[in-house]
């Protein structure tokens, strides 16, 4: 029976692990209906693109589930786009990401794609193209080229390519200083890839970039203001991500507004309540909402394994933020498989209000652990009024990037604190 108990929590803390549902078996075993609005609004910007070049950008909240509902975007153009899905930080070191890592990184992806859907492309033009990356990364092709003409799979040579891109930094700052003065080089070999794949499967091209948004926010203003032109220089379709603090900057989203033809997409995090609501008597939660999020975790984790009180309690915690319900229920599964190993012969361990208020603790830590004084006050001033004194002031956003703060939509924008972090405060008396 132990031995059942722990294998149950520990199947259900290994389901706990907050990544989007990409593979099929995941996408059978976790999807529940979620974020069909952007989609929809997604799929109409892309679709009903006059020249099939629509720029388009999805931002949210880290962890809002936006990874996720582009891998849904995906499957359901697949069959009448060519798209190729990657996100940033498996190709490029956050820290060191820019606009022409980025481009350089569509092209890889799509030669790549293109390998793997076997579409036809003249060997002569697939040659010159894998010439091209292998000057700019420094590879031999010379041992592939006796194999080409016999149909030789490339995707090893793409997935070389993908690990230097990720791991050596060298060759980053070549390609960069490389560009940096012939950027027109790197989009027509970019354009010319999108082209002869395009003509020869018969769609139109999509590039989907996801995890931008988890780049700093200094580093966005640059990739996104200074060289937006260049990044949306590529002759079909991109939808990328970007840092929910990075529309607080004004001048910032003025450019992305123009640049974009206004096709900004924000995906909201989930309210449970509306505004001002949360500190009324009694106040009820969005039945809604509620059920939404209960249901992502009975996806998740057995019903026998948590009690209803504390699993209705989680869903308050998480403030409507996926990767927050998702952490809070995983903290709880790490607590409860340390206590069937320490009790072997307790039959009744399950996650109940007792557990949950230990996990709350230990995440509560963890935030406190990362701010100050000045903190503190903005905190406060968001609680008291749903909003900042300064909400383009630096450590505000960087609140919001760290999901201190979550921004809430509907008639009104708003701001709340996040229930964790509410709960510090409170401790500390300043609330």
């Amino acid at each position: 029976m132990t031995d059942t108990l722990l294998s149950n929590f520990r199947e259900a803390y290994r389901n706990l692990t907050f990544l989007p549902l990409i593979e099929e078996e995941e996408i059978n075993k976790f999807k529940v209906k979620y974020g069909t609005k952007v989609i929809e609004e997604l799929q109409q910007l892309i679709e009903d693109s006059y020249q099939q070049n629509s720029k388009v950008i999805l931002a949210g909240h880290r962890g809002c589930g936006k990874s996720t509902l582009l891998a849904e975007l995906k499957r359901q153009l697949d069959a009448t786009y060519f798209v190729t899905f990657f996100s940033i930080s498996d190709l490029i070191e956050m820290s060191d990401v820019n606009h022409i890592n980025i481009l350089f990184a569509i092209a890889v992806n799509l030669m790549e794609e293109a390998e793997k859907q076997s579409i036809k492309i003249k060997n002569s033009t697939k040659e010159n193209f894998y010439q091209w990356f292998a000057e700019h990364t420094q590879t031999n092709i010379d041992e592939y080229k006796a194999e080409l003409e016999t149909g030789f799979n490339f995707n090893g040579l793409f997935a070389w390519i993908k690990g230097v891109l990720k791991t050596n930094s060298t060759i980053r700052d070549e390609i960069k200083i490389k560009f940096e003065r012939r950027i027109s080089e790197l989009v027509n070999n970019i354009n010319q890839i999108a082209t002869v794949i395009s003509v020869n499967c018969d769609k139109p091209i999509l590039v989907i970039i996801d995890d931008i948004d988890k780049i700093d926010i200094d580093l966005a203003k640059d990739i996104f203001q200074a060289h937006i032109k260049a990044l949306f220089q590529p002759n079909f379709n991109i939808v990328m991500t970007i840092p929910i603090a990075a529309l607080r900057e004004v001048s910032l989203v003025a450019t992305l507004q123009t640049e974009t033809n206004d096709q900004i997409v924000q995906m909201p995090v989930s309210k449970l309540y509306q505004k001002g609501e949360r500190n009324q008597p009694n106040a009820q939660p969005n039945p809604t909402v509620k059920a939404e999020l209960i249901a992502i975790l009975n996806k998740r984790i057995q019903r026998n394994l948590i009690e209803q009180e504390a699993l209705e309690k989680i869903v308050i915690e998480s403030g409507g933020v996926l990767r927050e319900l998702i952490r809070i229920t995983n903290e709880c599964c790490r607590i409860c498989l340390r206590l069937v190993r320490r009790e072997p012969q307790n039959q009744d361990i399950k996650i109940n209000l007792d557990i949950l208020d230990e996990a709350i603790n230990k995440l509560s830590l963890d935030f406190d652990s990362r701010i100050g004084v000045k903190d503190y006050e903005i905190l406060k001033e968001t609680y008291e009024n749903f909003k900042p004194n300064d909400p383009k002031e630096q450590q505000f956003l960087d609140l919001l990037h760290g999901l201190y703060i979550l921004e809430y939509r509907n008639h009104e924008l708003w701001y709340d604190v996040h229930p964790i972090v509410v709960k510090v405060l409170q401790q500390k008396n300043i609330i």
